[in-house]
């Protein structure tokens, strides 16, 4: 619930510069998932789960209060009646965000379909189970690292070179996935997790500009709702194909999902009628 709001908060702080800071804040927000489930494992090595359990919550009303106290008033966002006419991008902002929300579905949703079958994948290839979750671990590595860079590439290159850069290696690197051997297709993982997570901060920190004046949490609600039900229905989707065509071909399908993503690009392009 807080995601919305919290990117809301830094697009208005940081204005124009918001794709970087949207970037690092979600690479924050990886980092902590990396790192609480690893503190939870140790404390639960010596505690018992209720302890732990505790802990988080205590951790959670700390993160709460340091926020009502210390987070610094932000500018308030002119509403639609009374925002400058310059407040909105040219062309059709409600057109643009659909634009946006389909590239934002299309990328959650070849995420989450190529995580479903990368264990199996590595399995056929040999890999003992530690080495799966190796794998893993490089592409969550890589994927965390993605969201920082990319969101300062977004902020460099504009929307559409960083999704036709990012969408056309990730379904180039899913596709060299399938024929490698596992010593190489290991090196291969952290390249395509930062490819394959990447993209997603480029296109939150695009939502406050395509959206309509005054509506900035919403839009950035909708836009979330959007991208997680899509990768909630995905790996069912992509699991039908798979029992029907075999892993390897439900895979090369996301490799598909992902270049879906560039025609919708080049049309948001020519909506906004500027250089996103």
């Amino acid at each position: 619930m807080q995601h919305p709001i919290g990117a809301g908060a830094v697009s208005r702080a940081y204005g124009n510069a918001a794709r970087s800071a949207i970037g690092l804040y979600n690479f924050s927000g990886d980092l902590g998932k990396a790192a609480v489930p690893a503190a939870i494992s140790l404390v639960l090595a010596t505690t018992p789960w209720r302890h732990a359990l505790w802990g988080l919550s205590v951790a959670g009303l700390a993160v709460a209060s340091a926020v009502l106290v210390f987070m610094p008033p932000l500018p308030s966002e002119p509403s639609a009646e009374t925002a400058p006419r310059s407040a909105a991008p040219s062309g059709s902002p409600a057109s643009g965000f659909r634009l946006l929300l389909a590239i934002g579905m299309l990328d959650t949703a070849t995420r989450m379909g190529l995580l479903t079958f990368l264990p199996f994948l590595l399995r056929n290839k040999g890999a003992p189970v530690a080495t799966i979750g190796l794998g893993l671990a490089l592409v969550f590595l890589g994927g965390a690292l993605g969201k920082a860079a990319c969101g300062w590439l977004g902020a460099r290159l504009g929307l559409l070179r960083t999704v036709l850069l990012t969408e056309g290696a990730t379904a180039v690197l899913i596709l060299a996935l399938l024929p490698l051997p596992l010593a190489p297709a290991m090196l291969v993982l952290p390249v395509l997790g930062t490819m394959l997570n990447g993209t997603s901060s480029v296109l939150y920190g695009t939502v406050p500009e395509l959206r309509r004046a005054g509506t900035t949490e919403s839009a950035f609600a909708l836009f979330y709702t959007g991208v997680i039900g899509a990768g909630a229905v995905a790996p069912v989707a992509f699991g039908v194909l798979g029992d029907a065509a075999g892993a390897s071909w439900a895979t090369a399908a996301t490799a598909v999902a992902a270049l879906l993503t560039v025609p919708l690009a080049l049309a948001l392009s020519r909506v906004s009628h500027r250089r996103l």
